[in-house]
């Protein structure tokens, strides 16, 4: 048993919101026989398939190995937030790499954010990107940090798109007696993340990548010319990326030392109607300061997408249940309200929460381990990989300079030390300390 086989079925999308509304799209043929390539990408999630369109506008030929469906892991189950920054604060990565590079890291993000908006427009996608970001606090010296950190940015990195919002300012937005205050980011926003997947795989195509569903890899040959074997084919190629993040199993260990898969939960509700503004007034997106985070939107057709919860091994909880509980903490009104879809999925986490952005051999590299925050920076990812195989491997070089932990006691041993720093976690969040 995996993550790519213990909770889904070969070769279809999670019975989620996302599926039940994507934009219809053909299943693409599965890999037989041998093919050649400059490059192979290994996931069809938004990292391989941004890697795959960029290659191929810059005339490689390029094939993607999607195990299941493009899509199919976090890039099309995911809350759909469009965040700015990195993962980290910016004044924890001028600690971590110097003012310059901090600087070079918070543009990237702001160029991730425009990258994603840019794509959508330029190949016409069936997605309405939703413009801001509420981030909720629960504690006064969060709210405090909250406004410290929007001054921050607004005085040294010249972004002005925050505001503050003391309690009854997040009210107005967010009418929920939890939170002390927070705020909100209007340059950030949310999407369908599902369709934009969808509308990736369709531009690669279009720019002339070929895409193989249900064509998993279960074995890499490394060389002058690697070979990607799959159960019914094979690639022999030049260049390998590895862009399966927390689906990549053992098929790289040095990956699977630094990145660790984890699950994480949404459920969709009824459409509330009316009620909706009992939830969210505006149509923003929603992220709390829970170490294991809380967050919500409103979907299109005003059900409330709400995600929490995590769980690490191979089999997913009873997740209406896990979900439900921070749900109705927040929002005790919607006890009777209906579940109508409840789904989860693996995305991957690193030690330090930032992208792991590796050369695993002189012609394989890999970028995974977005720790939640990868809509833009996974779709930058595949962008900056693209750049690297093309010979301007600077932008690569900066991510992959960043300091990459191990997980303490190797793969073997990171899934148990985790579960037992999580439970630490989350104990501490339910205290509230």
């Amino acid at each position: 048993m995996d993550l790519l086989s213990a909770n889904d079925r070969p070769g279809q999308y999670p019975a989620s919101y996302y599926a039940a509304t994507a934009t219809p799209t053909p299943h693409r043929p599965q890999l037989r026989g041998a093919a050649r390539a400059d490059v192979c990408i290994v996931g069809g999630g938004y990292t391989g398939l941004s890697a795959a369109l960029h290659l191929a506008e810059r005339g490689f030929d390029v094939v993607v190995l999607e195990a299941h469906r493009v899509g199919f892991g976090a890039s099309g189950r995911n809350g759909g937030q469009v965040g700015s920054g990195q993962r980290l604060e910016q004044d924890v990565l001028e600690r971590m790499a110097g003012r310059e590079n901090a600087r070079r890291l918070w543009d990237l993000s702001q160029e991730a954010k425009a990258l994603v908006r840019g794509l959508i427009d330029r190949h016409r996608m069936p997605v309405t990107f939703h413009p801001g970001i509420v981030h909720a606090c629960l504690s006064e010296a969060e709210v405090r940090h909250a406004h410290a950190a929007a001054e921050r940015l607004a005085r040294d990195y010249s972004y002005d798109q925050i505001t503050p919002l003391d309690r009854d300012g997040l009210a107005a937005i967010l009418p929920s007696p939890a939170y002390k205050g927070g705020d909100v980011d209007r340059g950030a926003g949310h999407l369908h993340p599902l369709n934009f997947a969808l509308g990736l795989a369709e531009a690669a195509t279009a720019a002339g990548a070929r895409i193989h569903e249900t064509s998993r890899v279960h074995h890499i040959r490394h060389g002058a010319r690697p070979i990607v074997q799959t159960g019914q084919g094979r690639v022999e190629c030049d260049h390998v990326i590895l862009a399966g993040n927390g689906y990549l199993g053992h098929l790289d260990m040095q990956v699977g030392a630094r990145v660790m898969p984890i699950n994480n939960f949404i459920v969709a509700t009824e459409p509330l109607g009316a009620d909706a503004a009992r939830v969210l007034r505006e149509p923003v997106a929603v992220a709390d300061t829970r170490f294991v985070v809380n967050y919500w939107r409103l979907s299109e057709d005003n059900r409330l997408l709400f995600g929490g919860g995590e769980s690490y091994g191979y089999r997913f909880p009873d997740i209406i249940r896990t979900v439900r509980k921070p749900m109705l903490e927040i929002y005790p009104h919607l006890k009777d309200a209906r579940i109508d879809y409840a789904w989860g999925g693996t995305l991957a986490i690193t030690m330090n929460r930032m992208p792991c952005f590796l050369r695993v051999a002189p012609n394989i590299l890999s970028a995974s381990g977005y720790s939640g925050h990868g809509v833009a920076m996974a779709t930058m990812a595949g962008k900056i990989l693209a750049e690297a195989l093309a010979g301007q491997a600077e932008r690569f070089d900066l991510m992959a300079g960043l300091p990459m932990p191990r997980f303490p006691g190797g793969v073997a041993m990171r899934w148990p030390l985790l579960v037992l720093a999580m439970t630490w976690f989350s104990l501490r969040d339910r205290l509230g300390v």
